[in-house]
């Protein structure tokens, strides 16, 4: 090798580090540009429509007529004084609503899956289609709010459970509509496909806050974004430990600040997703873009993930000053396969804190070896001041495909304290590290002993 080709590296990878430190004004312009909802002044409190907070009585007409008062009024908060109240069936937004829970108060669901039909149009697991509305639903309403210190309990953890093992033939169902490309009027699920709702959909949105909340026991993921923008989710807290409980799932989202977000979860935290397979690459002009994470305390499975629904394509993903409060499996995770094809890019990590987990930092291309034709772009990924006390298994992992390699992966200031696996990097070009240390840090090189 030459020293003019050695140059030429060189320089491609200082000027990729260079122009990767954390772009705090980019940051900056997106927060700014996303809108708070305005709310018109009218308010109802629920009591006066005849709610009862008594754990026992169906408010489900209540939370209706108040839907209605609203709409009738462009709009207003619904208050939700102290108490414990059941519904029976979801809550349907309209347009310039504030649902503010109270704190004191449990908003209970039903479990029975009857009382969320009929159908409505929704997605499951990165595929469009009609199934069981979720728990509170929005479809394109403007300037949404659910606020107040109250509780939402989705009771996932009893009927909704059971659908988990049944679940594969609806599945593999909806997989297939989206390969051979189903009209979506086709695409008729609920009763005897076991696919559980998510607990908050947001479909075609704009200018939604989620603020304070608590969210727990969903029967699926729990806050799903999806086809929607300009969105603030700050200081909400979980603990809903269900089977696929994901916290928040951004999908075909732009715009998205998550904030001050105590997550203690069944499944990944937060999991960054842009449909999947051949429905997600016909809508490459909707990638999932412009999301910053930033000061989480993060618990469950996984704290920060891109995939593996991500065929739309992901970019401009901003994560910083998060830390761990309790077991991960993985710290942040980039993980697509052969199936999936779009991109992951433009993705940048820093100040974050990890207690012990499995691994570290894990970025591949070929989740559960799946699938063939469609291998994924990852490139553009910069990590800085890492720190883990304990991975038990890997530190750090990369693993692209021999003919689609991952490429430009900044590693700086990372220092993973005990490691299984300190470092596996493959099909991968212009990694960057510096200052990066995997188990005991080296000292000065010994004296040669003496015979």
């Amino acid at each position: 090798m030459n020293f003019k080709y050695l140059l030429i590296i060189f320089l491609s990878w200082a000027s990729f580090a260079q122009n990767n430190d954390f772009p705090t004004a980019k940051v900056d312009s997106i927060v700014k540009r996303i809108q708070l909802p305005v709310i018109p002044s009218y308010q109802i409190n629920i009591l006066k429509l005849g709610a009862k907070g008594d754990s026992v009585t169906d408010n489900k007409k209540v939370f209706d007529k108040a839907m209605v008062l609203c709409k009738k009024n462009n709009g207003g908060t619904i208050i939700v004084p102290k108490g414990i109240y059941k519904i029976n069936g979801p809550i349907h937004f309209v347009s310039n609503v504030n649902l503010k829970i109270e704190k004191g108060v449990k908003i209970k669901f039903s479990d029975n899956p009857k009382d969320y039909l009929p159908m409505v149009l929704t997605s499951w697991e990165g595929t469009m289609l009609y199934n069981y509305s979720p728990l509170i639903y929005a479809n394109n309403c403007t300037n949404i709010v659910i606020s107040g210190e109250g509780t939402i309990d989705g009771e996932g953890g009893t009927t909704w459970k059971t659908f988990k093992e049944k679940e594969n033939e609806g599945k593999n169902r909806s997989r297939e509509m989206n390969h051979n490309n189903t009209p979506l009027s086709e695409r008729k699920f609920g009763e005897d496909y076991f696919l559980r709702p998510q607990m908050i959909q947001f479909l075609n949105c704009k200018n939604i806050l989620v603020e304070n909340v608590r969210i727990e026991n969903s029967p699926f993921w729990c806050l799903h974004l999806l086809k929607s923008q300009s969105i603030t989710i700050r200081g909400i807290s979980y603990k809903s430990l269900n089977h696929n409980n994901d916290g928040i799932d951004p999908e075909y989202t732009k715009d998205v600040l998550i904030e001050n977000v105590t997550f203690d979860n069944g499944d990944d935290n937060v999991a960054i997703k842009a449909g999947r397979d051949h429905e997600g690459r016909a809508n490459t002009d909707t990638p999932s873009q412009n999301i910053v994470i930033r000061n989480c305390n993060f618990k469950g499975l996984h704290g920060v993930v891109i995939g593996s629904e991500m065929s739309a394509g992901v970019q401009n993903v901003f994560v910083e000053n998060c830390k761990t409060v309790g077991y991960l499996k993985r710290g942040i995770y980039l993980k697509t396969n052969a199936d999936r094809g779009g991109f992951i890019k433009n993705i940048f990590v820093r100040n974050i804190q990890l207690d012990e987990v499995e691994d570290c930092i894990y970025i591949t291309s070929n989740y559960h070896g799946e699938g063939k034709g469609y291998q994924s772009d990852i490139s553009n990924v910069y990590f800085s001041n890492i720190t883990c006390n304990k991975a038990s298994e890997s530190g750090i992992v990369i693993q692209g495909f021999p003919d689609k390699k991952i490429k430009n992966i900044t590693l700086k200031n990372i220092e993973i304290k005990q490691a299984k696996n300190a470092l596996s990097n493959e099909n991968a070009e212009n990694v960057l590290m510096t200052d990066v240390f995997i188990g005991q840090r080296a000292s000065v090189p010994t004296a040669v002993s003496k015979q």
